[in-house]
């Protein structure tokens, strides 16, 4: 079962159930703001989006197999742990899963077309474990703009369906804060899948992949994550004062630069410094504590907002 769970990603997959289970009972209903899905029907958007990303998370662990013996031996499972043919056949169960769910809730709603969301992300993690992963930077864009589809696609279901015109632009401002946030997801893990790359150089080195750190060397991809973290946090702070101070939301801006941009600050001032991949592998960790912090910061904002109501 262990080998199972680390095949999956679990605590990724965890994650991924945490951001949209908050989106849904921590900010929607509790800010009463109309959705097109029942409880039942979101709990299978949930697990349809869940099953399509344990299955890019298969695919990319059996194609990696040779390079990740040599940059982390220790979280190699298909091939070993789990053999290559029965990690296929939880790829194509959960992708079929994943998809059929994606399908049947697309005919709920009276999109049938919007099934194609699921098969086109399911497509893509299969390219990019298969090809765009050795590719310059397209693999980093990829996965991270994926990533982000987390949230765009609650409001895809949940506000598409019903949207009138009396209720657009209270629907339209909701999704416009799920845009934001989707695009804080993508830089973020943008800047962490290079940090990632440069983290498994030698691996990638091997075996002819072209990631950045491997094109540009390490030294200048450390100066492009130092660029990158230090937009992000300039953002951020943009985001912070006009949006949250402004409308007097200071609990969630206060949580914000503690536990979102206060690390991220950390990362920014040791990036340059790091020399091994125990460093780099460090500065990953706490990038992914970012991204848990603003998953959190929706149900802080959502409380704020409540609590000034």
């Amino acid at each position: 079962m262990n080998a199972f769970l680390k095949l999956i990603r679990f605590k990724n997959l965890l994650m991924i159930v945490a951001l949209q289970l908050i989106i849904k009972y921590c900010s929607l209903d509790m800010q009463h703001i109309p959705t097109a899905l029942n409880d039942i029907q979101y709990l299978l958007l949930v697990l349809s989006t869940v099953c399509i990303a344990a299955g890019g998370y298969i695919i990319n662990n059996i194609i990696d197999q040779d390079t990740d013996f040599l940059n982390k031996p220790a979280d190699v499972i298909a091939g070993k742990a789990i053999s290559e043919s029965m990690a296929y056949n939880f790829y194509a169960g959960f992708n079929i899963l994943g998809v059929g769910i994606g399908f049947y809730l697309s005919n709920i709603i009276g999109k049938p077309g919007f099934a194609m969301i699921f098969i086109a992300i399911s497509a893509t993690l299969y390219l990019y474990a298969t090809s765009y992963k050795k590719t310059f930077l397209i693999g980093n864009i990829l996965v991270a703009a994926i990533t982000s589809m987390c949230i765009i696609i609650v409001g895809i279901y949940e506000f598409y369906p019903i949207l009138t015109e009396e209720n657009h632009i209270q629907l339209g401002g909701v999704f416009e804060i799920f845009l934001d946030y989707a695009l804080f997801s993508f830089i973020l893990n943008l800047i962490r899948e290079i940090t990632k790359d440069a983290e498994d150089i030698k691996g990638d080195t091997a075996y002819g992949m072209n990631t950045l750190p491997i094109v540009l060397g390490i030294g200048k991809t450390k100066k492009i994550l130092l660029g990158l973290g230090i937009l992000t946090i300039l953002g951020l702070l943009y985001y912070i004062n006009t949006y949250y101070i402004n409308n007097e939301l200071y609990y969630v801006a206060g949580f914000m630069l503690l536990f979102v941009v206060g690390p991220l600050l950390y990362f920014v001032i040791n990036i340059l410094s790091v020399a091994d991949k125990t460093a780099f592998k460090k500065l990953s960790t706490v990038l992914k504590l970012v991204i848990l912090s603003g998953i959190i910061s929706i149900l802080v904002l959502a409380l704020n907002i409540q609590a000034n109501a």
